[in-house]
């Protein structure tokens, strides 16, 4: 297993490689320019002019594009992710402060799912084509439908302006010392939206992959030998069951991260999703480059850790 992971951490060096450099291209090669959303609106004058030429000079953007790309790896193989054009602050340090909102946010999302979905999924499965199993597709293709964003606006809605449950907007309540009941009511909001299309996902496969499973010749022969209905399903076909869904899981992750720009924005939750938009009207360059690079970072990781869940999920998978 070490030499495994070994190998797909030398193979994740040539992928991140090549994400970055799509990403340098295309986000410079993206209409509009940094420096005009720098400077005031009376640049197009001829000292205005000379402004906009010396900023260009000073943040290297007066080079070509392979040239600033090999700069600016050049200074992330050094661990220097460069400085962000709008708020002068290192890409890093600004990354770092985001990444824990983030994190907590997903993580939450993602057990949520898990611990609706994948006991939801079973039952539809174990109760095939009865009412219960229609009442829960039906559920599973509306959270699928609907999009994450009017689910927010209409909870802020219910729970924030209507009942007065929950608030609405942030991470924490201002001036209050650290709560982690308070932390849970800014936090259930947006991590119960973000995850309920997820759920809906995981429901979804759960119940395909148990009935695949159920129909194979071995449970068969388990409850022939008169094994208990719970004992078949728990020990020996949700186990196989749940080798589709490591895989699922990780394809997942990107969702929840794109997602979470939406959802971070709705909520004004301090994480990356936020700090993406802002960087992102900005033109800010360093900042964008940065977070794609962290982005990328954690989805590889993310796959690397399916994959060893599937040696703990079924032992016949053997990486050596």
């Amino acid at each position: 297993m070490g030499k495994y992971i070994l190998r797909r951490l030398l193979v994740a060096i040539p992928i991140i490689l090549g994400i970055t450099i799509i990403d340098f291209a295309f986000i410079n090669l993206a209409p509009g320019d940094p420096i005009m959303a720098m400077v005031s609106s009376e640049s197009g004058s001829a000292q205005g002019a000379v402004d906009v030429q010396r900023l260009r000079e000073n943040l290297g953007l007066d080079k070509p594009i392979a040239v600033r790309y090999v700069t600016w790896l050049s200074e992330i193989v050094q661990g220097n992710f460069g400085i962000s054009f709008s708020s002068k602050r290192p890409v890093l340090e600004r990354i770092s402060e985001r990444l824990g909102p983030t994190l907590l946010l997903t993580v939450i999302a993602m057990v949520i799912s898990l611990v609706v979905g994948i006991p939801l999924g079973c039952i539809a499965a174990l109760r095939q084509y009865s009412k219960l199993d229609y009442a829960l597709t039906v559920i599973a293709f509306a959270g699928i439908s609907v999009p994450n964003f009017f689910l927010a606006m209409a909870s802020i809605s219910i729970f924030t302006l209507q009942l007065r449950l929950l608030p609405a907007f942030g991470m924490a309540t201002i001036g209050e010392p650290f709560s982690i009941l308070d932390r849970l009511r800014y936090l259930i909001m947006p991590a119960f939206i973000l995850g309920l299309a997820n759920t809906a996902a995981i429901m979804r496969y759960s119940r395909i992959s148990l009935l695949e499973v159920l129909h194979q010749d071995y449970i068969t022969t388990a409850r022939a030998k008169g094994l208990s209905g719970f004992t078949v399903v728990a020990r020996h076909a949700f186990r196989n069951a749940l080798l589709p869904l490591i895989t699922i899981l990780a394809l997942r992750l990107p969702g929840l991260f794109s997602g979470s720009v939406i959802i971070e924005t709705i909520y004004s939750w301090p994480g990356i999703g936020q700090l993406s938009i802002e960087a992102i009207n900005q033109r800010d360059y360093p900042q964008i480059m940065g977070l794609l690079l962290v982005t990328a970072i954690l989805v590889l990781f993310a796959n690397l850790l399916a994959d060893i869940a599937y040696a703990y999920a079924d032992p016949r998978v053997r990486y050596e």
